[in-house]
């Protein structure tokens, strides 16, 4: 975990090879977004661009990222048979891809964040806005985490589902995704003023006509009480 604090950070959900989209997004971040920093939840593979390219703007801009289980299943050559599934990447984008963590952790002006990719180690875990009931039982990441004192906010993906919820002791924000099919998007956390703003991205093709549009802005809201 860093030693600064961050007052605000832009995350990027799933982006599954959306390099076009990808470049708009970090470019906006860092030049009009005013962040501190840019994480980025994983799933680099497996899409319709740019493999490679994502790599290479992820590193050279030293994004902040995450392994999701598109990315560990392309090490392991595992799930192949996905649509636009990712055959091969350079070798240093492998050796990237196979230094990712799972989690990482920072610390922010509203607490300590976990950046994920479905809820903590559980790359496979689903979060929903709708998950309620028993769905919420079942995932016993997210409890394990509420009880947590040293974790206060979570950002993670996987649904492709943009969600700003709070849950006893921690607030879990989901970045969506850049996948064109997805509704493409990115969100900014600022923690200062405690806000969030959504960010919506057109789908390429189209190479320097993917300026980001804010959708929405929603109040970042306090955890819940434990129980």
């Amino acid at each position: 975990m860093g030693t600064g604090v961050l007052r605000r950070v832009g995350a990027i959900g799933d982006v599954h090879g959306e390099d076009v989209l990808l470049e708009a997004a970090i470019h906006f971040l860092e030049h009009e977004g005013r962040v501190d920093a840019t994480l980025c939840v994983g799933d680099i593979v497996d899409g319709q661009g740019n493999v490679d390219r994502c790599g290479t703007l992820l590193r050279n801009h030293g994004v902040q990222t995450v392994a999701g289980n598109h990315d560990r299943w392309f090490l392991a050559n595992e799930q192949r048979g996905l649509p636009d599934a990712t055959r091969e990447v350079r070798p240093n984008t492998w050796a990237w891809l196979e230094s990712l963590p799972r989690t990482r952790r920072f610390r922010t002006a509203a607490g300590t964040l976990l950046l994920c990719h479905g809820v903590g180690e559980n790359d496979m875990a689903e979060l929903r806005p709708e998950t309620r009931g028993y769905g919420l039982q079942a995932l016993h990441e997210l409890r394990a985490l509420w009880l947590d004192p040293e974790v206060d906010l979570v950002v993670g993906g996987h649904t492709h589902a943009r969600m700003v919820r709070p849950f006893p002791g921690l607030v879990f924000i989901n970045a969506g995704t850049l996948h064109r099919e997805h509704g493409p998007g990115f969100v900014v956390l600022d923690f200062a003023a405690r806000k969030v703003e959504l960010y919506d991205l057109p789908a390429p093709p189209r190479h320097g006509g993917n300026a980001p549009r804010l959708a929405e802005v929603v109040p970042l809201p306090e955890p819940l009480p434990l129980r």
